[in-house]
């Protein structure tokens, strides 16, 4: 693909999200019609990574980034309108359009309401609190014995159903079975996929953990007076300490979850001070609202710097070697060892660190990573906002 750099050299590119149209007359809606416009500052290597990995223009971006701002003010307004009957929502096409799902007979009014809203709605069979229900008897499931060569499992919205992956679906029909999940939820296709954690041992920038392993930094955070930064559970384990891309002492691990979650809380000592920034770039974060299915996420790490691809399944359930994790999003980013921890951000919305995947940026990967927002009410932080 040939690189349009003339058109994206400038340092950022200021996009203006664009006004709300609501429910009329629901609670769930007049909270997203109190949006403010926002501004999204994208930096030139924001804006490059998505031309290169989405096949987008400069333009194309910035209308998806705005599209997909708006998305996720607008979805749980009416998430909370629907209620029982909310079957998930997603975003489609270059523009950023954003789908959601509804259980039931759809009437006209309830139709045209949804449409005035600014999305496009889908009548579907089953809720998105029925599929979380089915997704969590998977979990439970695999939490007793780790499932025969069946690594991934999550809810589809797209698709209104649990997918199971698995290189011997005979052996994830039996999983299946044994964890009491409604069959009729779930769908099995079979995958050779097998994810592992990103971590290296070569040297490098980013950070070092007990002045070996090397992981990269999620997003700045404090705790009261207290500062630091999120990260991969898998990075290290809580009392392990760590020093910065220029091997100077930094902090230790105050928090550590994995497997189970991939999450971490560092505390980094006076010597190093937190940003908005994200790393490698101009990049700000301005808060951490989850995109929904369909919008384009980018990472930084310290191995392969910016990527970016699609949110495909929030949600997901992965087993690497070391066990399971619940809870993580799916992406079509790529990376490599030594991304592990860093920052996945749609516009400049933190959703994420980078946990693991299979595949690399040579070929096609595939990245999970764990929701920041779990990780700062886990530990009592607050995301370092610009």
């Amino acid at each position: 693909m040939l690189r349009r750099r003339s058109a994206i050299a400038a340092a950022g590119v200021a996009i203006a999200a664009l006004g709300i149209t609501t429910l009329p007359a629901t609670a769930g809606a007049q909270e997203a019609s109190q949006a403010k416009e926002a501004t999204v500052q994208l930096s030139a290597g924001m804006l490059q990574a998505m031309e290169r990995d989405l096949g987008l223009t400069p333009a194309e971006a910035q209308t998806r980034v705005v599209n997909e701002e708006r998305a996720g003010v607008l979805e749980p307004a009416l998430r909370k309108d629907l209620g029982g009957q909310y079957g998930g929502a997603w975003v489609t096409g270059k523009t950023a359009k954003l789908v959601v799902a509804t259980t039931g007979s759809l009437n006209h009014s309830q139709a045209a309401a949804i449409e005035r809203a600014g999305a496009t709605a889908k009548v579907v069979d089953h809720s998105l609190n029925a599929l979380d229900s089915a997704l969590a008897k998977l979990d439970r499931a695999a939490a007793k014995k780790t499932p025969d060569a069946t690594a991934v499992w999550y809810v589809d919205v797209k698709s209104n159903s649990v997918v199971v992956e698995s290189a011997k679906p005979a052996q994830a029909k039996k999983f299946i079975a044994t964890s009491g999940a409604d069959a009729g939820k779930v769908r099995i296709v079979k995958s050779a996929e097998q994810p592992k954690p990103f971590y290296d041992l070569v040297g490098g920038q980013a950070y070092y953990i007990n002045n070996s392993a090397r992981c990269s930094i999620g997003f700045a955070v404090t705790r009261g007076s207290e500062r630091g930064f999120v990260s991969a559970g898998h990075c290290g384990r809580v009392g392990a300490s760590t020093t910065g891309y220029n091997r100077v002492g930094q902090g230790t691990f105050r928090g550590s979850q994995f497997p189970g979650r991939d999450m971490a809380y560092v505390a980094t000592n006076a010597n190093w001070t937190p940003t908005s920034r994200v790393q490698g770039s101009r990049q700000r974060v301005a808060g951490s609202t989850q995109a929904p299915v369909g919008s384009s996420v980018c990472r930084s790490g310290s191995t392969t710097g910016w990527r970016c691809g699609t949110i495909q399944q929030h949600n997901t359930s992965v087993t690497y070697p070391q066990g399971t994790i619940r809870g993580v999003t799916r992406t079509s980013a790529c990376a490599e060892p030594g991304d592990s921890g860093g920052s996945f951000i749609t516009g400049s919305q933190a959703q994420g660190v980078t946990s693991g995947g299979s595949g690399n940026c040579r070929s096609d990967g595939t990245t999970f990573y764990q929701p920041v927002n779990p990780i700062l009410s886990a530990y009592g932080l607050s995301l370092v906002r610009g």
